[in-house]
């Protein structure tokens, strides 16, 4: 999960009546990169995407069509989140705060930071260590290694520039899994 910056909304008067208008739903898939803003699996890839209502709707009614209380999703992450919502510790909004102040990433596994009732919450009901995320993102940590490994045998520096093209590709915010690939990017040393 990385911060995420939710764009005006596009069309007000649609969203008064539909909050998953087409081009409101735009607007959120491409702030989230077609992402979803839980997991950073790459939804549009496979899926439609779900307009996700951060404060459930069922007991919230008042925020159904509130722009500032929508976000884009996958379908596991929304179907795991489904309408709970705990006062005391609501989920992180990835667009409203930044994530990183409550979970971080080591190897492909996320964590709550010490203290971080919020990042734990959020990790565990939605379920963000799941074993595809898992498998997915130790890929991703694969393809890092091979990069890094490869920039440091790298014989000149036309070889070293094309790979940090490579890299920056991998650690992008419209990267799947940037999280986890930023973290180790910076825990394996770069220049």
């Amino acid at each position: 999960m990385i911060r995420l910056n939710r764009p005006p909304c596009p069309d007000p008067v649609a969203l008064r009546s539909n909050y998953k208008a087409p081009i409101n739903k735009q607007a959120l898939i491409e702030a989230s990169h077609g992402k979803c803003m839980y997991c950073e699996s790459r939804v549009t890839d496979v899926y439609f995407g779900d307009v996700e209502h951060i404060h459930p709707k069922d007991q919230f009614p008042e925020l159904e069509y509130e722009w500032g209380n929508l976000g884009f999703v996958c379908a596991k992450c929304n179907n795991s989140k489904s309408n709970k919502w705990f006062d005391e510790t609501p989920f992180i909004d990835p667009y409203s705060e930044d994530p990183n102040d409550a979970i971080t990433a080591l190897g492909q596994w996320l964590f709550s930071r010490p203290g971080s009732d919020r990042g734990r919450v959020t990790l565990h009901e939605i379920k963000l260590n799941r074993p595809d995320l898992l498998q997915n993102r130790l890929e991703k940590l694969d393809r890092i290694q091979e990069i890094l490994d490869l920039m440091a045998k790298a014989p000149n520096d036309a070889v070293r520039n094309a790979l940090s093209s490579r890299i920056e590709a991998e650690l992008g915010p419209d990267a799947e899994y940037c999280l986890v690939g930023l973290s180790a990017y910076n825990q394996l040393g770069h220049d």
